[in-house]
């Protein structure tokens, strides 16, 4: 199958076991439920093929757990990262699933052992809490056990019906497919913002391309606003294994997208040891300080939250903040994501940003940042996005792309917001990868193009009081109709003389009959 055919597929699919489950499991909570269930099952299957190594004779499976000795566990666990028994097998639980009178206690039990696995191993931190929020014991599910069984089995099913190979050879991301397709289906409903939790797939592929741009090589990745690790995982996708040495890294304060960024990496075959999640808020708990600095950093941080700011006097001495002499105000935290972005890059790096767009033309706090900015030479573009790229939202956003190792004192601003720049579909706007690859172009070359691109001299923006609003700079396309002046007036003399020719003709007329 295409991607498209197995894109249709997996959301039909996802549908039905929807419709199975409707009515007693709201669709945010039925995210979860699909997404754990996916993540069991990959999690299952890659540990089979680990175990079977290739051999057509192992059938783990239909093994008894017995049979596993205390060296192939420590064996596994030391390599894997965690443990899974042939019972506990996505493929044998879902096989009795609708005869289990015990489903709920009993997956919640498998998925507690498994976890557990990794007790007292270098994987711990990333199993630590894995499937906290797949819930087979609640009363989300119904209000008896034969309610929560019910619908349990039903999505096991649904879920042990997807028939797409290897989840690795996968002409698609299944599991960011199928949240990006319940973000979709279910952010508005729900009465939350998809937006701060999933980065879509394609605007996701253009902030990494624009992070890893020349970069043959680079140390590790960072996003200190992760959500669900989808800006992390189009490094990996788009770029090979080796050229990103150290691995993946990020912070994110929602527990629950905390924990689907650690499922997303075990799902996309990055090992425990290739990858580092951590929990908390980074403007005020920063994970990392002795990790930097990132050779690529992306991100997505929520727009313009709330934050303690200058309520914390110690923060102004932060090393991330002080440099600029002031701190992002509290009611928009925008410039703290930046400045703390800033700290953690490289000298050979660079940073892309989502940003609001009002942080680049509003004064106080927030000038006096980019007047940093733009005098240490930091920013090396910015980018204004279509509008209706984002779910949640309908802003016309913008990228920040910061570097420390620019050549020249000028800053690149590119209008992609225009119609050339996005495709229309039913419920938002995407970047198809020509619009990426063409976004790409124009950043590379850092030429001017009319109504499109300016790379505009540091003077000039101070000049302009450090407004980096592209609009500032970009002259947008006049799209009114261009008049001929001289052939509006020889048209507008011969309707005048045919207006005169008519009068007298029924003037002439009048005058007969009167006459």
């Amino acid at each position: 199958m295409t991607s498209t055919q197995q894109r249709a597929v997996l959301q039909r699919q996802i549908w039905q076991i929807a419709n199975e489950v409707r009515g007693s499991v709201s669709g945010w909570d039925f995210k979860q439920y699909v997404l754990g269930t996916l993540f069991y099952r990959f999690i299952s299957e890659n540990f089979v093929n680990y175990i079977e190594g290739g051999d057509d004779s192992i059938n783990y499976a239909e093994l008894d757990d017995e049979v596993i000795t205390p060296e192939i566990k420590d064996d596994a666990i030391k390599t894997k990262g965690y443990f899974i028994y042939p019972s506990q097998l996505f493929s044998n639980v879902a096989a009795d699933a609708n005869t289990n009178e015990s489903l709920n206690t009993h997956l919640a039990k498998i998925l507690t052992e498994i976890e557990a696995s990794a007790s007292g191993y270098a994987s711990e931190p990333n199993m630590n809490g894995l499937f906290a929020d797949f819930d087979t014991t609640s009363i989300r599910l119904g209000n008896t056990v034969k309610d929560k069984n019910s619908r349990l089995a039903a999505v096991l099913k649904g879920v042990a019906g997807l028939d797409f190979g290897d989840f690795e050879d996968n002409h698609i991301d299944l599991f960011g497919d199928a949240y990006e397709f319940l973000i979709g289906n279910y952010a508005a409903n729900a009465g939350k913002s998809g937006g701060e939790f999933f980065t879509p797939q394609h605007v996701s592929k253009l902030i990494a391309k624009l992070a890893m741009h020349k970069q043959t090589s680079v140390n590790k990745i960072y996003d200190p606003a992760c959500g669900s690790g989808s800006l992390l995982l189009q490094a990996k996708k788009h770029f090979d294994a080796h050229i990103i040495e150290d691995g993946f890294w990020g912070q994110e304060i929602n527990h629950t997208t905390y924990n689907l960024a650690r499922m997303n990496m075990f799902l996309h075959n990055i090992n425990y040891d290739k990858f580092n999640i951590q929990l908390g808020n980074t403007l005020t708990d920063p994970h990392f300080g002795n990790d930097k600095p990132f050779d690529a950093i992306v991100s997505n941080p929520p727009y313009s939250v709330k934050w303690i700011g200058s309520d914390d006097p110690t923060l102004i001495n932060d090393e991330r903040f002080a440099p600029a002499g002031v701190l992002a105000p509290k009611s928009k935290a925008d410039f703290a994501f930046v400045l703390h972005a800033l700290n953690y890059l490289s000298s050979k790096g660079r940073a892309a940003i989502v940003c609001f767009p009002g942080i680049f033309y509003r004064g106080g706090a927030e000038k006096k940042i980019r007047q940093y900015l733009i005098d240490n030479n930091y920013v090396e573009s910015v980018i204004a996005l279509a509008p209706n790229l984002f779910y949640g939202t309908s802003i016309a956003v913008n990228i920040l792309v910061l570097s420390k190792h620019k050549t020249d004192t000028t800053t690149q601003f590119i209008d992609a917001s225009g119609e050339d720049f996005f495709k229309k579909e039913t419920n938002n706007n995407v970047l198809t990868d020509a619009h990426i690859e063409r976004i790409m172009g124009i950043f590379d070359s850092k030429e001017k193009i009319d109504h499109i691109a300016e790379t505009v001299p540091f003077e000039k923006i101070r000049e302009n009081d450090y407004n980096l609003s592209v609009s500032a700079y970009v002259e947008p396309k006049d799209t009114r109709e261009v008049i001929d002046i001289t052939q509006l007036n020889a048209e507008l003399k011969t309707t005048v003389a045919k207006i005169d020719r008519l009068r007298a003709e029924i003037d002439a007329i009048v005058a007969e009959i009167e006459g």
